[in-house]
Order: structure tokens, then C-alpha cells, then sequence
């Protein structure tokens, strides 16, 4: 089989273990540097998605006032996001004295971004449908709750440390992700 088909169909059977929190997910990833080369095709499936909840936010809250230029910043800013994170991260987990796992927590990480994704897209869907209000906010407030819990659960298991280490790698990937969409939101 081609490389990196099996890299993606092993990446969403790892995704779809992570979200639903089995601990199975760390036997089921790529090994190794190339494995976590790999994993970054999930950048590439989650990119729709991305772009999708950008289009809803933009039919629900209309058009920004230059939307090709809102959408170039919105996707420099999910490149750099994406790339500055995984970056970012390596010192942060040699820090840890965990530097030999870094490859496996980065790829756990992306393929927790598209299950992330997938749940957020999901956690919009009633807003789009038109249902009513509490519905809207509760699944919102749901799919965001399960993507954060998502990525601390796959932080510690990849990382094999503890609640508080595994919060503030997530916290960090949060705080990344507002100033850059602040940012864009600045400069649109």
C-alpha cells in the first residue's frame, strides 16, 4: 500500500479512537519521524473543514468588508498556527525530559486537530439548520468541551505525563489559535 494512504487511514482510525478517549490510539499511530511527517496530511484534511466554519461564521455574521483578503489572512493564520504549534512545541516537551516522544506526540496531536475539526463542524450544524437557540449553544458548548478535553487526553497519553503538564500544552495551542484569529480579525 501507498505510504501515505496508509499513513492516513491509520491517521482517522487514531483520530476516531482519540475522540472516543480509548487509550488504544497510542498503539495505533505511526512510529518515528516519519510517521509524524506524515501525520501533517491532516493538516491538508482538515483544511476544508476549516474553511468551512469560516464560510458559516461569515453567512451568520455576514461578509467581512474584504473577504478575500480576510480569507488570505485566515489562512496564513491556520498555516502558521498549525506549523508555529509543532514548532513550538518540541522545546517545550525536550523541557519535560520527553524529547524521545515528541514524534509520537505530534502526530497524535494532528490527528487529534481533525478529530478537533470534525467535532467542531458537528457542534455548528444546528446553528446552520436553524434550530432553536439552546439546542445551537449546547451543542457548540459540547463539541468545543469534547475538543479540549480531546487534545489534553492525547497530550498526556502521548506525552505520558500528568493533568496540569498536559492542560498548559493545551492552553498554549488555545492561546495560539485566539491571538492568531484576533489578529486576522485586527488586520481584516
Amino acid at each position: 500500500m501507498n505510504p501515505a494512504i496508509a499513513a492516513l487511514a491509520s491517521g482517522l482510525r487514531v483520530a476516531a479512537l482519540l475522540a472516543a478517549g480509548r487509550a488504544e490510539a497510542m498503539t495505533r499511530i505511526e512510529q518515528g519521524m516519519e510517521g509524524a511527517r506524515r501525520s501533517f496530511l491532516a493538516a491538508l484534511l482538515c483544511l476544508p473543514l476549516f474553511a468551512l466554519l469560516r464560510l458559516l461564521d461569515w453567512t451568520l455574521a455576514g461578509l467581512p468588508p474584504r473577504p478575500g483578503h480576510a480569507l488570505t489572512l485566515d489562512l496564513l493564520g491556520y498555516a502558521v498556527g498549525w506549523a508555529g504549534f509543532a514548532l513550538l512545541s518540541r522545546p517545550l516537551v525536550a523541557f519535560l525530559g520527553r524529547a524521545p516522544l515528541w514524534p509520537r506526540y505530534i502526530t497524535v496531536w494532528n490527528w487529534c486537530n481533525f478529530a478537533q475539526y470534525v467535532l467542531l463542524t458537528l457542534g455548528a450544524l444546528p446553528e446552520v439548520l436553524g434550530l432553536p437557540g439552546i439546542v445551537q449553544q449546547t451543542a457548540a458548548l459540547v463539541a468545543f468541551g469534547w475538543a479540549i478535553w480531546l487534545e489534553w487526553h492525547a497530550t498526556r497519553l502521548a506525552l505520558e505525563i500528568g493533568a496540569v503538564p498536559a492542560a498548559l500544552f493545551t492552553l498554549l495551542d488555545l492561546a495560539i489559535g485566539v491571538a492568531l484569529a484576533g489578529l486576522s480579525d485586527l488586520l481584516t
